[in-house]
C-alpha cells in the first residue's frame, strides 16, 4: 500500500515533501533540489529506488512499498565540518524512531548502520551539497522477506514483531527526531550529539 502523502503532509506542516512512486535514488534529486535552494527540513520518499545508495558505492535493497526510503536536505551552519556529526544525528534520530513506532530496540553500529537482533534493519548515508548536507536514510520496515544473498544479514520490522508498521508514522517520527538531533549538533555543538551517541550506541 502506497504512503498516504495527503497525511504526511498534514502531520508535517511548513515542510515540503515531494514523492516519488519509483526513482534510482532519492539522493542525487535531494542534491539537485539543494542546490536550486530547497529549503532546511526538505523531505523526499520514495516508494521504490531501483538504484538506492548504501555506503562505499553499495547497493541498497529497496522493495516497493514495503521501507522507509527518504533523504533530508538540511543546512548546518559548516556543510562540510559537520558531514560526519550529521551521520552521527542521523542515526540516532533513526534509532529512536524506530524504537518509538515499532517498540524495536535498535542499536547503531558505527558509522551508519542500525542493527536489531544481529541483522541489519536501517542505514544511513550523508553527503554534501553544496551548502547543504543531504541525509539518506533507509529503514526496512514491512519485508515479508530478504533475497537469498540478504536474509542472512538484512531483517525488517515486520519480520522483528510479526506486524505491519504504519510508514506515515514511522516518516512523522523520524522528520521529527531528525529535527531535535539537528537541533542540539547547532544548538550545543558536536560533543553533545557524539556524548549522546556514546550513551545510545550499546543499547
Amino acid at each position: 500500500m502506497p504512503l498516504d502523502l495527503e497525511q504526511l503532509r498534514a502531520r508535517l506542516p511548513g515542510r515540503t515533501v515531494i514523492w516519488f512512486e519509483s526513482i534510482p535514488s532519492t539522493m542525487p534529486e535531494a542534491a539537485r533540489l539543494a542546490s536550486e535552494g530547497a529549503p532546511a527540513g526538505t523531505v523526499l520518499v520514495a516508494e521504490e529506488q531501483t538504484a538506492g545508495q548504501g555506503r562505499l558505492g553499495r547497493s541498497w535493497y529497496s522493495e516497493k512499498e514495503s521501507g522507509l526510503y527518504v533523504s533530508f536536505v538540511l543546512r548546518p551552519a559548516a556543510p562540510e565540518g559537520a558531514l560526519q556529526l550529521v551521520t552521527v544525528a542521523a542515526g540516532l534520530a533513526a534509532q529512536e524512531a524506530v524504537e518509538r513506532v515499532s517498540g524495536v530496540r535498535c542499536r547503531i553500529k558505527w558509522p551508519n548502520d542500525l542493527l536489531a537482533d544481529g541483522k541489519k534493519c536501517g542505514g544511513i548515508l550523508c553527503q554534501t551539497a553544496e551548502e547543504a548536507v543531504i541525509a539518506g536514510i533507509g529503514i526496512n520496515v514491512n519485508h515479508a522477506g530478504f533475497p537469498p544473498e540478504l536474509a542472512g544479514t538484512a531483517t525488517s520490522l515486520r519480520l522483528l514483531t510479526g506486524r505491519i508498521t504504519a510508514r506515515e508514522d514511522l516518516l512523522v517520527e523520524l522528520a521529527e527526531r531528525m529535527d531535535h538531533y539537528c537541533g542540539i549538533l547547532e544548538g550545543d555543538g558536536g560533543e553533545a550529539v557524539l556524548r549522546l551517541f556514546a550513551e545510545r550506541a550499546g543499547k
